[in-house]
């Protein structure tokens, strides 16, 4: 953070979509945020590429299992960071994840983006691939 006399982390954006990998990112990026004392923004951006959102009844249904998600993501945070005193705040967008993660850490102007690897044979998939790849800002890959 420029003017401010905090070393280290501030802001960090973790990626989340409810699967291992990101629930494994998630408890990586959310010890960090307290050893720190840095803010946690947890991103989830619902990917537009789905199947369900080729019919407007698949629309609806995509739609309703995202704020679902993101209801639950708040839940969650209310019930485990709120007691350890971990900062956060959710962020829910739509579009291309990787893309998503990048565009909010740009403006959130955040000191790393945190993820998880891929669920496909342990390879780095797309979104940690393409973050890495066109890195502005330090990207951990959390298996």
């Amino acid at each position: 953070m420029v003017g401010s006399e905090k070393d280290g982390l501030a802001l960090i954006v973790v990626g989340v979509d409810g699967t291992p990998p990101a629930r494994n990112a998630l408890a990586w990026a959310v010890g960090l945020a307290r050893r720190e004392q840095a803010k946690l923004l947890l991103v989830y951006i619902e990917p537009l590429a789905n199947p369900a959102y080729w019919t407007g009844i698949g629309v609806q249904g995509a739609t309703e299992a995202a704020a679902a998600l993101v209801d639950e993501l708040r839940l969650d945070a209310i019930r485990y960071l709120d007691p350890i005193g971990v900062a956060w705040e959710v962020v829910h967008g739509r579009g291309d994840p990787a893309r998503g993660l990048e565009s909010v850490a740009e403006q959130a102007a955040d000191d790393c983006v945190v993820v998880g690897r891929s669920r496909h044979g342990g390879r780095l998939g797309s979104v940690p691939k393409t973050l890495v790849a066109d890195a502005r800002r330090p990207v951990v890959v959390v298996p």
